[in-house]
């Protein structure tokens, strides 16, 4: 797992989960995708996005409770796991150290 590298849409979705906290189910981060990263997706492609981050180790999953809102369905929550913060990390230490190696268009 510690040299599994992820892609953009999975850095994204990842770093949302992290923002969304509690409220990280599949359609708050579609949402969140499209007011944040002007990403536009079906739900089924977050979903699936979600499962493949699930298999690797980087989230975990849990069912809320079902709410009367919902008709009674409950959100499936999503959490990062340790595993999913070192890939974060790893992934931001990467594109920093490139743009760290572009003196006009480094990060100050």
């Amino acid at each position: 797992m510690e040299k599994e590298y992820i892609g953009e849409l999975e850095e994204l979705i990842l770093l949302l989960i992290v923002t969304l906290k509690d409220d990280a189910y599949g359609l708050s981060i579609r949402r969140a995708l499209k007011e944040q990263a002007n990403r536009t997706m079906t739900i089924g492609s977050v979903h699936g996005t979600l499962n493949r981050l699930e298999k690797k180790g980087l989230v975990t999953s849990c069912y809320s409770d079902a709410t009367e809102v919902r008709g009674g369905r409950s959100k499936r929550i999503f959490t990062i796991t340790a595993s999913g913060k070192k890939a974060l990390e790893r992934s931001r230490d990467i594109k920093v150290n490139l743009w760290m190696q572009i003196p006009e268009l480094a990060i100050k």
